[in-house]
């Protein structure tokens, strides 16, 4: 393991967990990476605040800097609330919470679990009905003064948890997939196999029937007037009578 490794995990150990990517980026490991590589500053986290900007910087030996405005403003901590009867069920918010703290299903009512949300506020742009509200709940009281460790870890292990669901969810619908795409090509197969039977038969058919049709023209053009076959052989009698030879007409002798 690398030291800059080791040091991005000591820094991440040190962030809130809201996983709320107000420091610019996409959750708490990434920027914790950029503060060990040294692309990011510390002070770019307003969920920790000050004291969170003492804290990492106390690791870092630099010299702590005021909270970057352009990353928002250290402010009493916040929980999602949802105006269950505006709720529309489309389920966006659900897919924003980075810690599984909203329940529901789709076209069903949505509810935040207080205990759960970290304030993130993730859950907000995304719905299209405007009915999620952040509501203070630490009175006075900001940055880490407004959260504990224990909340942090907690809140680490379910953004792992939610991580690592997503992950199977996919997995498995991948397998859904695959598997109904081997059932359709098997059924394809089985029909092609089903319909090159069928046309074998057909052409089985066809043939029986095209040699019936030719035997009933032979003897049709058998039987026609003038056909050799029908014609009376020589010296056979047709079964007409003969006129005598008499070109004078003169009666018989007597």
């Amino acid at each position: 393991m690398s030291s800059a490794h080791t040091l991005a995990d000591r820094l991440e150990a040190l962030l809130p967990q809201t996983q709320c990517t107000k420091c610019g980026f996409n959750g708490c490991r990434p920027y914790a990476e950029a503060m060990a590589s040294g692309e990011a500053a510390c002070n770019r986290c307003p969920p920790g605040g000050a004291e969170g900007i003492r804290r990492l910087s106390a690791l870092l030996a630099t010299e702590p800097l005021p909270l970057d405005p352009e990353r928002g403003v250290e402010h009493p901590r916040a929980v999602a609330r949802i105006d269950e009867s505006l709720c529309i069920g489309c389920t966006l918010c659900i897919q924003a919470c980075p810690v599984d703290a909203i329940a529901g299903a789709a076209k069903q009512m949505h509810t935040i679990i207080p205990d759960l949300c970290t304030g993130c506020d993730l859950c907000v742009p995304p719905c299209p009905v405007d009915c999620i509200d952040m509501v203070p709940v630490t009175g006075q009281r900001t940055g880490w003064d407004a959260w504990t460790q224990e909340q942090a870890d907690a809140a680490h292990a379910r953004y792992l948890a939610r991580k690592q669901r997503l992950v199977r969810e996919r997995e498995e619908n991948d397998a859904r997939l695959a598997a109904k795409a081997a059932a359709k090509l098997q059924a394809l197969q089985a029909e092609a196999a089903q319909s090159d039977t069928e046309r074998a038969a057909q052409e089985r058919k066809r043939a029986i029937i095209q040699a019936a049709i030719e035997r009933a023209r032979q003897k049709q053009q058998a039987a026609r007037p003038g056909n050799a076959e029908s014609a009376p052989r020589p010296g056979q009698d047709d079964g007409k009578d003969s006129a005598p030879d008499n070109d004078n007409n003169t009666p018989p002798e007597q």
